[in-house]
C-alpha cells in the first residue's frame, strides 16, 4: 500500500484529503499542520512515506522550507505541492517536488496526480 504524509495547516482540508486518500486505498501514515512539525515528524518516522502532500503557506516554516530540509534527509522523497500560491511553482519543482497542484482542485484531480507519481516512480501498490 502506498503511504502518504499530509502537511496542511487547514484542518478541514487535511481531514478531507485523509478521508479521500483512505477511500482510494492509500495509507495516511502522518499529518502535520506546519513545516517545522512536518520536519520533526519526518525525522521520527521509522518507515518513510512514499509521497508527501505539502501545502506552502503555513505557520512557523512554510512548505518550501520544510521540503528543502526533508529532501536533505532523503533526496528520493516524492513531494506533491498543493498550494494556492502559484508564485512558488518553479521554486518547488526546482527544489525537487515531483508535482505542483494549484488550489483549488478537485479530489479526483489529486488522486489522478498521485497515480501519475506512483506510475512514474514505480512505487509499489500492495
Amino acid at each position: 500500500m502506498v503511504s502518504i504524509f499530509i502537511v496542511e495547516d487547514d484542518e478541514f482540508l487535511s481531514i478531507l484529503y485523509e478521508k479521500a486518500l483512505v477511500l482510494n486505498g492509500y495509507e495516511v501514515i502522518a499529518s502535520a499542520q506546519n513545516g517545522e512539525e512536518a520536519i520533526n515528524i519526518y525525522k521520527e518516522l521509522q518507515i518513510k512515506p512514499d509521497i508527501i502532500i505539502m501545502d506552502h503557506r503555513m505557520p512557523i516554516k512554510n512548505g518550501l522550507e520544510a521540503a528543502e530540509e526533508i529532501l536533505k534527509i532523503d533526496t528520493k522523497t516524492k513531494i506533491i505541492f498543493a498550494s494556492a500560491d502559484t508564485t512558488i511553482r518553479e521554486k518547488a519543482i526546482s527544489l525537487g517536488a515531483v508535482s505542483f497542484k494549484s488550489k483549488p482542485f478537485t479530489l479526483n484531480r489529486l488522486m489522478q496526480n498521485i497515480e501519475k507519481v506512483i506510475n512514474m516512480n514505480n512505487l509499489k501498490v500492495h
